[in-house]
């Protein structure tokens, strides 16, 4: 792979003005963008907090994309200086682009966070109407069904056909897509972090293919999975660092972990920087926390930059396929951090709360929307009084893309999973209790 080709692809520099560039204009889509707004009634970790410090889906995207870009400027400043034939892009251009991507990495993540993807496979796993689409479904398009995966809605949402499509640039679309392979894949290779997961679903295979092509991606298996664009290591590394760091600091604020614990853990990878005295004469417990966040993100910045540096040859060799935080120093104390997140912050009991809602809201929204959606469409002998009213609580748009002619089985799964995945928290908690009569307009 080269640089040039990485990141020219397909309109790049056409859509360029003398006052933005192609990825800046990237950037400021997805701001304005109806599936970005979404994120702030997302959760992140904890479930509709009543503190206002801690963090949702949006909060954590906003400060990954600014991770993201201090990661971009450094590593684009030494690649400018490495490669000449890069005189037309500058350390903002990198920067740019990972920014953009790190701002919709989870962009298709389903309401109640990652149990939300769970609640979704379940239906098609274990429920007796779930399963019962199987039968009307492709191998392929049935492993999408039953192993949901974020990232794939993702990617999906970016190249929407419809008004939410953001048309971004290539560049930011190949480094927003972690995991470029389907999900089918026969025997993924496990050495390979990019094929942990899968990063399309069937509808989105055949772009996906043009853009790995437009952007010369390495290809592992024909037709199946390609290497991850360079950029990708960066957005990976910038939700790691958020994500470790930050889950920390909520979890002490929410009094989870102590501040003493929290602040030992910090310290190791300030190393020298940390100052004991300096931290002391701070006021409060939160101030002292959020000093040593901003300082250790800091640190991270520079160490996996560092690492993406060290291993660029490797990267662009298609050899390379490992989590950039797996290789720096602070390496062990961030193991640690997941240690102690794991049984402290994501198995506490309010957390375990949104878990078992989660199930119970999204399994009953895909039950009684699917079958509503398969009556209308395939068996409209059957399809009821009842039912007829559940249709129309989908948007206009969904209901016309529902009535589409000659619209199979997975089309029609997919669309309702495109309303079901996008719903926030609350407004799924709402629909549910309305379709379960638990509720009604203006109780």
């Amino acid at each position: 792979m080269d640089w040039i080709k990485l990141l020219s692809g397909r309109d790049s520099q056409d859509a360029a003005t003398p006052d933005r560039s192609a990825f800046e204009r990237d950037y400021d889509r997805i701001v304005f963008s109806h599936p970005f707004r979404r994120l702030q009634d997302k959760t992140q970790v904890f479930p509709l907090p009543e503190q206002d410090f801690v963090h949702t889906r949006l909060t954590h995207s906003l400060e990954v994309s600014s991770v993201g870009r201090s990661l971009g400027k450094r590593v684009g400043e030494t690649l400018l200086g490495k490669y000449p034939e890069l005189k037309g892009y500058s350390q903002f251009d990198f920067g740019a682009i990972v920014s953009a991507a790190c701002l919709t990495h989870d962009l298709g993540n389903p309401p109640f966070g990652h149990t939300g993807e769970d609640a979704i496979s379940d239906f098609f796993k274990s429920s007796p109407q779930g399963e019962s689409y199987k039968q009307h479904v492709s191998a392929q398009q049935w492993q999408d069904l039953i192993n949901f995966e974020g990232n794939a809605q993702g990617f999906r949402i970016l190249n929407s056909t419809g008004q939410q499509g953001l048309r971004l640039t290539e560049a930011t679309q190949a480094a927003f897509t972690k995991y470029p392979r389907h999900s089918q894949l026969g025997n993924p290779d496990k050495k390979r972090k990019s094929q942990k997961k899968y990063g399309y679903f069937h509808t989105e295979q055949d772009h996906f293919i043009q853009l790995a092509g437009n952007l010369s991606l390495r290809e592992l298996v024909p037709g199946e999975a390609w290497c991850r664009h360079p950029l990708a290591f960066l957005v990976e590394a910038a939700d790691d660092i958020c994500y470790h760091i930050i889950d920390l600091e909520d979890g002490c604020r929410l009094g989870l972990v102590s501040e003493v614990e929290t602040t030992d853990l910090f310290a190791q990878i300030l190393g020298e920087k940390f100052m004991p005295d300096k931290l002391k004469a701070m006021g409060g417990r939160d101030q002292r926390i959020g000093l040593l966040r901003a300082v250790s993100i800091g640190i991270l910045i520079e160490q996996c930059s560092q690492a993406f540096l060290d291993n660029e040859k490797e990267i662009l060799g298609g050899e390379f396929d490992r989590a950039l935080t797996d290789l720096i120093d602070s390496k062990s104390v961030l193991k640690e951090i997941i240690t102690v997140s794991l049984e402290r912050l994501y198995r506490s009991h309010m957390v375990l709360e949104i878990e078992a809602a989660g199930f119970e809201v999204l399994g009953g929204l895909l039950e009684a929307y699917t079958a509503a959606a398969y009556n209308m469409v395939f068996q409209p002998e059957k399809y009821s009084h009842r039912q007829i009213s559940t249709i129309r609580l989908l948007p206009e748009t969904l209901q016309d893309a529902l009535q589409e002619p000659g619209i199979s089985v997975y089309q029609m799964l997919r669309y309702v999973l495109d309303f079901v995945s996008g719903l926030t928290d609350k407004h799924a908690i709402a629909l549910y209790r309305k379709l379960r009569g638990i509720s009604l307009p203006g109780s």
